[in-house]
């Protein structure tokens, strides 16, 4: 399990954004809450807002997913020269592809809504 996003809410509490391998299958943790996500969901977010990794940036290594057939997720941090406060990025690495890279905040957040969507739907 690797934690990508924290909040603090409303209350003052701490909010944490997981993802983990359960039962074979990638899981958003919110909040010990676990919601079924799937691997092909993370492929979709990481398409429409990633971006190529750029080699050449310095990345801090948080942590990392293993998924399995040479595929990870890793949460790095990465300071800009014109930033103040490092930001954490989401990156997708996948075989003979380049790696994709976002916003840790965008990826879960997007993660969560679908996987939360697809608990709302009928069966």
């Amino acid at each position: 399990m690797i934690k990508i996003h924290e909040t603090i809410t409303p209350t003052g509490d701490a909010s944490f954004v997981h993802l983990a391998i359960e039962d074979g299958a990638l899981a958003i943790v919110v909040d010990g809450e676990s919601l079924a996500v799937g691997e092909d969901a993370l492929q979709a977010v990481m398409a429409r807002f990633g971006a190529p990794l750029e080699p050449s940036e310095p990345l801090i290594a948080v942590a990392a997913l293993d998924l399995g057939g040479g595929r990870a997720v890793r949460h790095v941090r990465h300071l800009a020269r014109y930033d103040v406060i490092a930001r954490d990025f989401v990156v997708y690495d996948v075989p003979d592809r380049d790696s994709l890279c976002a916003l840790a905040v965008t990826v879960s957040a997007a993660l969560v809504h679908l996987a939360r969507a697809n608990l709302a739907r009928p069966t």
